[in-house]
């Protein structure tokens, strides 16, 4: 199968492929079903993209990349959700918020994908803690 994407070209992916957000995710309630692949120009990044609407394409990365100590616990109800057996079924990834100044870039430590990658399923969590932020700073604004 193929999808014609807006930003990313022409996508080939199998039954195999798609992760389902049985909930759907915050502000896309309507959309389940996702592809995930690297981002080719840079693979710390990677696109989680809708199969239902070719529109809709949210920008992720690993959340160890900013912050390498994240932790949090996943909830029960939510493990079993996504009939996570071990750690090691488990990624995580945040969204994106891009900016054309490569400096105000963030992420959103707060709310993490959680994805089975077995299972091919997936959920966003809201953490409820004050931990994380919404908006965390992709890129550290000091000079090298």
């Amino acid at each position: 199968m193929e999808i014609v994407t807006k930003h990313h070209g022409v996508r080939a992916y199998s039954d195999k492929d798609v992760i389902e957000f049985k909930k759907g995710l915050p502000g896309f309630k309507n959309l389940k079903k996702f592809i995930l692949f690297p981002l080719e120009s840079n693979e710390v990044f990677s696109i989680l993209h809708s199969i239902e609407d070719v529109e809709i394409g949210l920008v992720l990365v690993s959340p160890y990349e900013v912050k390498p100590d994240y932790e949090f616990k996943i909830p029960d109800a939510n493990v079993m959700e996504l009939e996570i057996s071990s750690p090691a079924e488990v990624l995580v990834l945040t969204t994106v918020t891009l900016s054309s100044d490569i400096q105000n870039m963030t992420t959103n430590l707060k709310a993490p994908i959680i994805f089975n990658i077995n299972e091919k399923s997936g959920e966003q969590l809201i953490l409820d803690n004050d931990k994380y932020k919404i908006k965390e700073p992709l890129f550290n604004r000091r000079t090298n």
